[in-house]
């Protein structure tokens, strides 16, 4: 999969394909619709499948005092994206001049010069150019005159409410996470750097990963069970157990954000990334009467999340295993 900050002078291998357009921002369920229809309609076509996403979101730099935390960062979404089939994401750096052209101008320089696309696949809620003033309505009218097809696909509903990325945040912003993973193609993941902490989850046997510069939306205060992914450790998993709100056992009001590697016993991982699934809510921040009543919290919250690691590792082995494999053989004959 290549992923792409521009979309000017691209090889013949990446045009004329089935294109997608929009923000993907979590890349859910109802967007994997929309991705498999892309790559039906490639195949189809002979072409590539493409997502030409924006990076930042537009509403960053039109009305910035509105715009919701993410839930994916660029790179993230691309893998995640390429995890479903698709080619080629490109990110396409949002900026004034972009913002500022019309429907019909965003659609020849982008969908017929740039990316020259013979197939484009949207959600019926679709907008495009400036003022969001292009509908999909506007795009059916500008690919029928360009000869290219429009397929519209309608949102999913789980639960009786559309999926969408303003359901999930919500979701994580109450805690919900189990919830929200059921929405979204993967366990929901966030990414910081570990710094320096007070250090009493060393002392009381449970060394925390304090992480800071998360740039996408945290969940909502509470203990969770997760995994912990480290870059220099290739595809190595940890169970997790995280923490995420303020410490009152402790008279400390600041949000942290606080990951205990279950099994991790290599060296302090102080000015590394660390990236983190959220698997499932434990129990909500609370203040414990002393220290001894901590630590045996502590050890139950740490039981938990693994348990909760290795239910959601071996349901989620066996969902990938009979996906892959082949679909039963159709052992009806014809009779005349």
């Amino acid at each position: 999969m290549k992923l792409l900050r521009q979309s000017t002078d691209l090889p013949q291998a990446l045009r004329s394909g089935a294109v997608a357009i929009g923000n993907f921002d979590g890349v859910h369920r109802g967007h994997a619709r929309i991705v498999e229809r892309v790559i039906e309609q490639a195949r189809a076509l002979g072409g590539p499948a493409l997502v030409f996403t924006f990076d930042p979101h537009p509403v960053r730099l039109l009305r910035p005092a509105e715009a919701p935390p993410p839930l994916t960062w660029t790179d993230r979404k691309a893998e995640l994206l390429a995890a479903l089939g698709i080619d080629t994401v490109i990110a396409y750096p949002t900026d004034e001049e972009l913002l500022h052209l019309t429907p019909e101008e965003f659609f020849q320089r982008v969908v017929r010069e740039q990316l020259d696309a013979r197939a484009m696949i949207e959600g019926p809620n679709f907008y495009f150019g400036r003022n969001r003033s292009g509908t999909i309505e506007v795009l059916r009218r500008l690919t029928s005159a360009a000869g290219i097809r429009l397929d519209v696909v309608e949102p999913l509903m789980v639960g009786g409410e559309y999926v969408s990325s303003s359901r999930i945040r919500r979701m994580l912003s109450e805690g919900r996470v189990d919830q929200a993973r059921e929405l979204l193609t993967e366990p929901y993941r966030i990414r910081g750097m570990v710094v320096h902490g007070a250090g009493r989850g060393a002392k009381l046997g449970f060394g925390t990963a304090n992480l800071d510069a998360v740039d996408t939306l945290l969940p909502g205060p509470g203990v969770y069970a997760g995994r912990g992914f480290l870059n220099h450790a290739g595809d190595t998993r940890w169970p997790a157990a995280i923490n995420i709100g303020p410490n009152p056992t402790f008279g400390e009001h600041a949000m942290k954000v606080e990951v205990h590697l279950i099994g991790w016993d290599g060296s302090p991982l102080y000015g590394q990334p660390l990236e983190v699934d959220f698997l499932a809510p434990l129990r909500p921040v609370k203040r414990f009467s002393g220290v001894d009543e901590l630590k045996q919290q502590l050890h139950d919250d740490v039981l938990a999340a693994r348990r909760a690691f290795q239910d959601y590792e071996l349901t989620d082995k066996l969902a990938r295993s009979l996906d892959s494999l082949p679909p039963p053989a159709d052992n009806r004959r014809e009779t005349t």
